[in-house]
């Protein structure tokens, strides 16, 4: 995992206060590729907090969107993807 991915996931994941929300986020969409109102089902949190974490994500290309509007699809990013063991490993180290 190069540098810059590894920093913006300590601070997305760990370093902030809805770190633990994202990881739930991301561990579902890893699993199970799903729209906004599926993960908030899901998760039982609100649509919007998920809303707001997901285009955090999808900022920080943490997450890509698969179509449009309200029926778009969430999944990890390709280098998320190829990262996975080693994130698993960083969140675990750092929520110690």
């Amino acid at each position: 995992m190069d540098r810059s991915l590894r920093n913006i996931l300590l601070w997305l994941l760990v370093g902030s206060k809805g770190g633990g929300t994202r990881i739930k986020i991301l561990k579902l969409i890893k699993r199970k590729p799903s729209n906004v109102y599926q993960i908030a089902k899901e998760l039982n949190l609100n649509y919007r907090t998920v809303k707001y974490h997901l285009e955090l994500m999808l900022e920080h290309g943490i997450v890509e969107k698969v179509g449009e509007d309200y029926g778009a699809i969430y999944i990890p990013s390709e280098k998320v993807e190829e990262s996975w063991n080693e994130i698993e490993n960083l969140v675990e180290v750092n929520r110690k």
